[in-house]
């Protein structure tokens, strides 16, 4: 594909510095770069940190006007966990999505023991308590419904993390059930544990399902890249172009530029595939604008 395709494309899942983590380039860097092909918009993602005043800062005095930069929240320990008070500042601030716990959640931390994570925070001496979203009967924490009541009452996007598939299930049915209409599930593909069965459940049901570039075998990734690209074809295929939200999860050191990894990415699934322009504008323009409401 030329690369006026990307003019008008949105990453929703970008891993920028400042960090506890070494990151390929930090948010002004991104901004520049994105400026230089056209992007619309992208949303950094840090798993500590709360990026929303250093986006703000970034696209107002560095940004020629043509780019959005959007931060999010991510409730794991550092920020109290499943913390409505967090939730509402983040609100306030114009967070653009709040994602349920990522490294602190209980999935995460028994999947990852005895081993690293990239995009960790490193050498901590505080030890990260596990953070259970649903039990296996799939009953949710309470403190995730509180959070999800206040989320929908605001109209807010939610992301459902890297709790196991039981717990996406929970959360997808309980944030649709108490009214919400934007919901995110964090790629299932990855880490969560879903099936492809799953996947076609949740998107009939109206959430979007994100394809994360960056854990994809021959897209270039130099990171975590073990799944196998044909498994991003089945997604599409099951859950339809219609509700899949293709991103990076771009970032890391090893890997270079968000802009490139999407690039290769999308040309990986023309190549292999016959995925068409028409197709990855839906998935990286259209879906993003309405999922977040973007203007």
């Amino acid at each position: 594909m030329d690369r006026s395709i990307l003019k008008g494309m949105y990453d929703v899942h970008v891993h920028c510095g400042p960090s506890t983590a070494n990151r390929s380039v930090d948010a002004a860097e991104m901004l520049k770069l994105a400026e230089e092909v056209g992007y619309a918009g992208f949303v950094v993602k840090d798993h500590y940190i709360p990026a929303l005043l250093g986006t703000k800062m970034v696209e107002k005095h560095l940004g020629n006007g043509t780019c959005k930069v959007y931060g999010c929240l991510v409730l794991n320990n550092a920020v109290g966990g499943l913390n409505v008070n967090a939730v509402d500042k983040a609100r306030q601030m114009g967070t653009a999505m709040v994602y349920f716990p990522t490294v602190s959640s209980k999935t995460h931390i028994d999947g990852h023991k005895g081993s690293g994570f990239v995009g960790g925070a490193g050498a901590s001496d505080v030890e990260e308590e596990p953070i259970v979203i649903a039990d296996e009967n799939g009953n949710l924490n309470p403190k995730a419904v509180e959070v999800i009541q206040y989320m929908a009452k605001h109209d807010m996007v939610l992301a459902t993390g890297h709790g196991n598939e039981i717990e996406v299930d929970a959360t997808v049915k309980k944030a649709l059930e108490l009214g919400m209409k934007r919901i995110l599930v964090t790629h299932p593909h990855y880490q969560v544990g879903a099936t492809i069965n799953d996947m076609k459940k949740w998107a009939e049901m109206g959430a979007y399902i994100e394809i994360n570039a960056c854990v994809f075998t021959d897209s270039g990734s130099k990171v975590e890249a073990v799944v196998d690209l044909s498994v991003a074809k089945e997604m599409i295929d099951a859950c339809g172009v219609d509700r899949i939200i293709i991103d990076t999860d771009y970032g890391q050191a090893a890997n270079g530029s968000p802009i490139e990894g999407m690039y290769n990415f999308i040309n990986a699934l023309e190549e292999h595939f016959g995925v068409t322009e028409e197709e990855i504008n839906i998935m990286t323009k259209k879906n993003p604008k309405e999922l977040f409401n973007f203007q």
